[in-house]
C-alpha cells in the first residue's frame, strides 16, 4: 500500500510539495486551534438545544432513519479516516482512502440549529494527514482548519447547523483533488425544522472519478495517476465507489406505488453529473442540495461538490437504470445502477416489453 501511495505522489512533484506544506500548515493550524480557546477572550453564548445525541451514520447506499424531534440537540458526530484496499471493479483493486471504510462516506443526518460536535479520528495505521470539509458548515474552511489530523491523532471542532439542505463533505488536505480522487467524500442532510415530506424509501447515491495508472478494466491494484487527474480522464466514474455497486443483488428496491427519495452527490473533483433514470421522471428535485423546489424533471444537472435530492413514486414493475447522462461514463466507464421495482402491471399507464 505504501509503495502505490508513493508512486502516486511521484507523478507530480506538485503532488508531493503540496502533501508537505499541507501537513506543516496543518501542524501550525493545531497548534493554534489549542490555544485559540484560552487567548481569544470569546465568551460561549447560551445553547438553546435540549438533549444530546450521538449521530447515527449509515453506509451507502442506506440513510440513517428520518429526525422525529422538532427542537434542537447537542449532535455527537464520530468519523474515522481509513486507507483501505478494496474492489474497484471485477479483478481490480484500489487503495481507496475513505471516511469510515467505504466509498462514499457514512451518511450523516441533523438538523437545522443542531450543534454538533465533531470528531474526526485517523485510524494508527494510515499513511497520511487527513482533514474535513463540511460544506454545511458556516466556518473558514468549513472545519478544515480545525480538523487537520495526522494518522494515529483525533481532533474535534463543533459548528451549528444553520441553513437546511443536502451538503457534500470531502478532505481538504493537499493535493485536495487528489484526496477527493481517492474516495474521501460523503454527504450530509440538515433537515429543516418543519422535516421532511414522509416517503417509502430514501437511498444514498454518489458519483465521483478515479484516476487509475492502469486503462479501464486493467486487472490488479490500481495507484491514483496525477497526470490523468490533471488532464480531467478518468478510467472510471462510478456510482457509490465500485463499478456494479448498484446492480444485481445490490441494485435498489422497491414496490409499485412506493414513494422514493434519492438523495444524489457528486464528489468529482473533475466533472459534471448529468443525473436520469431512464423510463421515470421526477416529480420533485431540489437543485443544488437546497430547498427550492423544481417539477416534473427528466435530468438533473449536479456540479462537482454538489448534490440534489430528488423525489418520485413507481408506476409500473420492472428495472430502472440510473445513469450519468453523459452516457459513454455509464456505459463504458461504471456510472450505472439500477432500481428494481416488484408489483402489479398498469397496462393503460404502459404496455410494453420491460
Amino acid at each position: 500500500m505504501k509503495n502505490l501511495i508513493n508512486t502516486s505522489l511521484r507523478h507530480s512533484g506538485i503532488a508531493v510539495a503540496a502533501v508537505l506544506l499541507g501537513f506543516a500548515e496543518g501542524r501550525l493550524l493545531a497548534a493554534e486551534n489549542e490555544t485559540s480557546a484560552q487567548s481569544n477572550g470569546v465568551k460561549a453564548v447560551a445553547s438553546e438545544v435540549a438533549g444530546v445525541e450521538t449521530a447515527v451514520l449509515v453506509q451507502a447506499p442506506n440513510v440513517p432513519p428520518p429526525i422525529t424531534r422538532r427542537t434542537p440537540a447537542k449532535v455527537i458526530v464520530h468519523l474515522e479516516v481509513r486507507e483501505v484496499i478494496k474492489r474497484l471493479a471485477d479483478g481490480v483493486d484500489y487503495v481507496f482512502w475513505t471516511f469510515g471504510g467505504a466509498v462514499p462516506g457514512r451518511f450523516i443526518r441533523v438538523r437545522q440549529d443542531d450543534e454538533i460536535e465533531f470528531h474526526l479520528n485517523n485510524h494508527q495505521d494510515n499513511k497520511m494527514p487527513h482533514n474535513i470539509d463540511l460544506h454545511a458548515v458556516t466556518g473558514p474552511g468549513g472545519g478544515a482548519t480545525s480538523s487537520f489530523t495526522a494518522p494515529g491523532h483525533s481532533s474535534q471542532f463543533s459548528f451549528k447547523a444553520l441553513n437546511p439542505g443536502l451538503f457534500v463533505y470531502h478532505c481538504a488536505t493537499a493535493p485536495v483533488g487528489m484526496h477527493v480522487g481517492n474516495g474521501m467524500y460523503g454527504l450530509i442532510l440538515v433537515e429543516p425544522k418543519e422535516g421532511l415530506s414522509p416517503v417509502d424509501h430514501e437511498y444514498y447515491v454518489m458519483q465521483g472519478e478515479f484516476y487509475t495508472t492502469g486503462k479501464y478494466g486493467d486487472q490488479g491494484l490500481q495507484g491514483f495517476d496525477m497526470n490523468k487527474a490533471l488532464d480531467e480522464r478518468p478510467p472510471y466514474v462510478v456510482f457509490n465507489g465500485a463499478v456494479g455497486s448498484l446492480v444485481g443483488d445490490k441494485a435498489l428496491t422497491a414496490k409499485v406505488g412506493d414513494r422514493i427519495r434519492l438523495f444524489i452527490g457528486n464528489a468529482g473533483p473533475n466533472l459534471s453529473l448529468s443525473f436520469h433514470i431512464i423510463g421515470e421522471i421526477f416529480d420533485t428535485v431540489f437543485q443544488e442540495g437546497g430547498t427550492q423546489a423544481s417539477h416534473n424533471i427528466q435530468t438533473t444537472v449536479i456540479p462537482p461538490g454538489g448534490a440534489a435530492t430528488v423525489e418520485f413514486q413507481v408506476q409500473i414493475p420492472g428495472t430502472y437504470v440510473l445513469v450519468d447522462h453523459a452516457l459513454f461514463r455509464s456505459f463504458n466507464k461504471g456510472a450505472l445502477g439500477m432500481l428494481k421495482v416488484e408489483g402489479p402491471q398498469d397496462m393503460l399507464v404502459y404496455s410494453g416489453k420491460e
